[in-house]
C-alpha cells in the first residue's frame, strides 16, 4: 500500500515537475539547460513505464465485481453458478454467444447480482473468452473515472488506462484488454481474453483459404462439342471420329441441351 501511494503521488505530481523544469529553463543560466533537458527525458521514461500493464489473465485475482464469472470458465461452470443461462449454438469456428438479465427476468436472484443490469458472455471451445456487464445507475461505481479507480484496485492493475472513444477508458495487458464506458444510465464493463481472439480470427482466416482454394479448384464443367453439319454431339472422352470444321462447331453446357436442340450422341461415344 505504501509503495502504490509512493507511486500514485508521483503520478500526479508529474505535471507540477514538468512545470518546474520548464519554469527552471527559462530562469536559469543555459550552462542549466542541458541537465534539465536530460532530467525532463527521465521523468518522462519513467511516466512511459508506468504506463504498461504486464499483467496476465491468469494472474488476476477473483473480484466482487465480476460476480463469480471469470474467463476460462466453462459452460457447465457458469451454468452452476447461474442455472437459468441457456447457451446458443456453436458456430463453425468454436464460438457461441449468450446472455442473462437479472433487470428483466424474474427467475434470475436479484440480489446476487445487484446492480447488473446485462451480463454477455462469449465461449469458445466450451471456455469463456468474453465478458461483458452493463450495470444501472445504483452500482456502487457511477461514473467511468470511479469504476477505473475501483476495478484497478479490485484486480491490481497499474494505471495504464487510455482515453477510448467519446466517454470511456481502455486498457491493454499482456494477453486481455478491458474496456469502460457509460450505456445509457449505468456504467458497462468489458474484459476480453486476446489470445482467443487470435485463435477466432486464425480460423476465420483459414476457412476463407480454404473456400477460395476450393472455388479456384473446382473443375470447369465439361463442354458438350456437336457438329452442326452431321447433327451429332460428342462427350468429353470421345471426340469426334474427325476435326469439326469451325463453321459447323457447336458448344452445349449439357446432353440434355444438345438433345433438345435435335443433336444424337455420335456413335463412337455410344
Amino acid at each position: 500500500n505504501d509503495n502504490r501511494a509512493v507511486l500514485h503521488f508521483k503520478l500526479e505530481s508529474t505535471n507540477d515537475k514538468w512545470q518546474m523544469f520548464s519554469n527552471l529553463i527559462r530562469s536559469q543560466p543555459m550552462k542549466l539547460t542541458s541537465l534539465a533537458l536530460i532530467l525532463m527525458l527521465l521523468f518522462a521514461t519513467s511516466t512511459l513505464a508506468q504506463e504498461k500493464c504486464v499483467v496476465k489473465l491468469a494472474e488476476l485475482p477473483d473480484a466482487p465485481e465480476l460476480f463469480g464469472f471469470h474467463l476460462g470458465m466453462t459452460t457447465a461452470q457458469a451454468k452452476t453458478w447461474v442455472p437459468q443461462i441457456k447457451f446458443g449454438r456453436t458456430d463453425a469456428f468454436g464460438v457461441s454467444k449468450t446472455s442473462i438479465n437479472p433487470d428483466f427476468d424474474p427467475r434470475i436472484d436479484k440480489a446476487s447480482l445487484s446492480g447488473v443490469r446485462t451480463v454477455s458472455l462469449d465461449f469458445l471451445d466450451d471456455h469463456l473468452t468474453s465478458l461483458w456487464f452493463g450495470f444501472d445507475g445504483t452500482f456502487k461505481w457511477a461514473t467511468v473515472p470511479d469504476f477505473v479507480a475501483g476495478i484497478s484496485q479490485s484486480l491490481h492493475l497499474p494505471d495504464a488506462w487510455k482515453p477510448w472513444k467519446i466517454r470511456g477508458q481502455q486498457i491493454y495487458c499482456a494477453d486481455f484488454q478491458m474496456t469502460v464506458t457509460m450505456v445509457s444510465e449505468g456504467p458497462s464493463f468489458h474484459i476480453i481474453d486476446e489470445t482467443a481472439e487470435q485463435t477466432i480470427a486464425a480460423r476465420r482466416a483459414a476457412k476463407e483459404e480454404q473456400d477460395a482454394a476450393a472455388e479456384g479448384g473446382a473443375a470447369a464443367p465439361a463442354e458438350i462439342v456437336a457438329d452442326k453439319k452431321e447433327k451429332l454431339y460428342y462427350l468429353e472422352g470421345c471426340p469426334p471420329p474427325r476435326e469439326i470444321k469451325t463453321e459447323d462447331r457447336v458448344v452445349f453446357k449439357s446432353q440434355e441441351e444438345a438433345e433438345k436442340a435435335g443433336y444424337k450422341l455420335g456413335k463412337n461415344c455410344q
